[in-house]
């Protein structure tokens, strides 16, 4: 396969467990790029928080940001390409259906500006405490960006969100999660389309923390459905895409992609879809599994053109 697109997932994948960039995954992303092949970063973070990490890895502007799990993609330079919204009546009546979720729930609104930076009221809960227990780091970081209000749905008077955000223990989100699916209108994690479905969930998992993310996005929504857009854009044949990821919602761009890298570090139940699959198994994050699988990907294109 000439793989001419690269799609790459941030946490757990391009990012090791302090957050950075080592000098041999950045080095085999300048390396792809030199090679012609465009480099696009996937994350289910939203734009403002992604940035805090590619800012200062000297990506072009012009290159893409795909994130919220696909629902917003936009140039390193924020200039935007294409973004998705829950409606709001359909964000109405998933705060009442997870009532009993309130204390683990935020919503996310676009509202990122020239220099890529958001505002207060871009991320809006009703209690911070278990949110805190859960992702202590994650809160105090976007402190700056929290709205807090009394009851959720007084957000909803303006532009509508591009997601919603459960967090909590893994079996509380998995009790979520099953509320959820209890409606026709809901589609499973790994789900890509279901008729009449009109909101999707999003699992990312970290076990040993014992953290589970649920997001909930507009059903279609999803990094698989930004990389199919983004590629029609680019005249780019699917099959001569990349996506490289570790968890659960990085599933649907793993299997639309023309060649899918699972990270080591991916929970155990993932990596057995992956050996259904025959799915390239890279290295840890930790190990610069991205490093490994893009050389691998560059090296198996050359052999194959000749050079």
């Amino acid at each position: 396969m000439t793989s001419q697109l690269i799609a790459i997932d941030m946490d757990g994948t391009l990012l090791d467990s302090d957050g950075r960039v080592s000098a041999r995954n950045l080095a085999a992303v300048r390396l792809a790029e030199a090679s012609g092949v465009e480099v696009v970063i996937a994350t289910g973070r939203r734009h403002c928080y992604a940035m805090r990490v590619l800012r200062d890895l000297q990506f072009d502007p012009s290159d893409v940001l795909i994130s919220s799990n696909g629902t917003v993609i936009r140039t390193i330079g924020a200039e935007l390409l294409h973004r998705t919204h829950l409606s709001i009546s359909n964000t109405r009546w998933l705060c009442q259906h997870l009532n009993d979720f309130r204390s683990t729930m935020m919503l996310t609104f676009d509202m990122v500006g020239p220099t890529g930076e958001d505002t207060r009221g871009a991320l809006v809960c009703e209690q911070v405490e278990d949110l805190h227990a859960s992702i202590e780091r994650w809160m105090r970081t976007n402190e700056p960006y929290i709205q807090q209000v009394a009851r959720i749905e007084d957000s909803l008077h303006g532009a509508a969100p591009i997601q919603m955000m459960l967090c909590g223990p893994v079996a509380r989100m998995a009790e979520a999660e099953a509320r959820l699916l209890e409606d026709p209108l809901v589609i499973a994690v790994g789900d890509e389309h279901r008729h009449g479905a009109e909101i999707a969930l999003h699992r990312t998992i970290y076990p040993e923390k014992d953290i589970s993310i649920v997001d909930i996005l507009p059903a279609g929504s999803s990094k698989a459905t930004a990389l199919r857009h983004l590629a029609e854009l680019r005249g780019i044949p699917i099959g001569e895409t990349v996506a490289i990821g570790d968890n659960w919602n990085d599933l649907p761009m793993l299997r639309v992609a023309g060649h899918a890298v699972l990270m080591a570090n991916a929970p155990e139940d993932l990596k057995a879809i992956a050996y259904q699959n025959k799915w390239t198994i890279a290295a840890s994050n930790d190990e610069d599994g991205v490093a490994q699988a893009i050389e691998e990907v560059l090296e198996g294109s050359l052999a194959r053109s000749g050079k």
